[in-house]
């Protein structure tokens, strides 16, 4: 965090101007129905509110979150651009319920320009989806699901503490796909203490069974904090193996290719580039967002704000002054957008330009390049498959 930062009551983010970029909303939905031992994010049970807050207490106030957002935008110099995407996270968006998801949308509408093509999507748990909830979705403009699946072995989801039963995912999805969604995504979590091989090949087969055009597949982390952190630390459970993940990451690349999908993010595999999300690419290639709800992170040319975290004070905030519901802002310096610049478009199968890195960077291409980890196509950094692998040790050499 840069000496920038700013940790004040009331804190106002010095906004100037748009970064020149696509533009994104993120809508941050607080609410679970249980805990899942591996996560970290800015998520609540309902009692963990009690009273304190709840699903039409938040909506109104995010439609107070937007309308502000609203008003400070249009006062920049730059006219502000059509929001290229939208994307409804959490949290358990699909908890709100096929209206609730379409009052979201709404209030987007009411306080911004949605562009022709814009690419809404949310994020839905399994068991809380059906043929209808899909079916009001696309109703309501949404045009893209991405569905937690996490593993088809009914005893790796129990580590993982999820509540859904292993054959719901796929089900879903082929509703989804039903319902007319052309984008569907599958959310896989690799590396779960107890998983086997014999179990990673069972939910890749279940991800191809459902015909999604979109999957990402992401390593066990083990947050710090959370429950599985604890039973890591007192020895109920081993820390995730490295070389076991990156078994476990060729084993899906692997299955994953051969069916049609390509990496397009280390993480993230389509199978076209209209199934890529677009939402994400926009964090990735340095665009500007809107974060509205509760703990969500925001960045607009180079001013990066964060919200209030607790639903309860989120809802507030918003009630007791007309300005964004910022916990603190910072302004990046030169150094810190050159250094994320380089740590997320490496990550990207479309490269790092080697004309965006400033003369250490370049002289150590050659020792990259030797080693095996990136190739120089057209003078773009792209990672090798082993550079998959080593993505974070190829920032550092960059960086260094």
């Amino acid at each position: 965090m840069s000496p920038a930062v700013q940790q004040t009551a009331l804190p106002a983010p010095p906004l100037r101007d748009f970064g020149g970029g696509p533009f994104g909303i993120y809508v941050h939905v607080p609410f679970c129905a249980t805990r899942c031992g591996y996560c970290d994010f800015n998520t609540y049970t309902a009692g963990e509110l009690g009273s304190s807050a709840s699903p039409e207490s938040w909506l109104d106030a995010l439609r107070g979150e937007m309308s502000t957002a609203a008003a400070a935008f249009d006062a920049l110099p730059s006219r502000q651009p059509p929001v290229s995407t939208v994307f409804v996270g959490g949290g358990t968006p699909s908890l709100l319920g096929g209206d609730g998801l379409a009052d979201v949308l709404e209030a987007v509408r009411a306080n911004f320009t949605l562009a022709a093509d814009a690419e809404v999507t949310t994020e839905s748990n399994p068991e809380s989806t059906s043929p209808a909830f899909f079916e009001r979705l696309r109703a309501a403009g949404y045009t893209r699901i991405s569905l937690g699946m996490q593993s088809a072995a009914t005893h790796v989801l129990r580590i993982l503490d999820r509540t859904h039963t292993p054959g719901r995912p796929v089900a879903a999805a082929r509703e989804a796909r039903e319902a007319g969604f052309d984008h569907v995504n599958l959310d896989l979590i690799y590396g779960t203490p107890g998983e086997s091989d014999a179990d990673l090949d069972a939910s890749l087969d279940a991800v191809l069974a459902a015909g999604v055009d979109h999957v990402s597949a992401y390593s066990l982390i083990v947050e710090d904090g959370t429950a599985m952190a604890r039973k890591v630390r007192r020895g109920e459970l081993p820390a995730p193996d490295e070389d076991v993940l990156a078994s476990r990451y060729e084993r899906i690349d692997a299955r994953l290719s051969a069916a049609g999908l390509r990496w397009y993010e280390v993480s993230n595999w389509a199978a076209s580039d209209s199934g890529r999300c677009r939402h994400n690419l926009g964090y990735w290639d340095g665009g500007d967002w809107l974060g509205a709800g509760p703990g969500a992170h925001s960045h607009v040319g180079g001013v990066r704000w964060w919200n209030v975290k607790h639903p309860g004070r989120y809802a507030e905030r918003i009630a007791a002054a007309a300005t964004l519901p910022a916990d603190g802002w910072e302004e990046l310096t030169d150094a810190e957008r050159y250094t994320e610049r380089i740590m997320l478009a490496v990550r990207l199968r479309s490269g790092l330009p080697v004309a965006d890195l400033d003369a250490d960077g370049r002289a150590a291409i050659d020792g990259l390049v030797a080693e095996g980890l990136v190739a120089l196509r057209d003078r773009v950094i792209v990672l090798t498959d082993r550079g998959r692998l080593l993505a974070d040790g190829v920032v550092r050499t960059l960086l260094s």
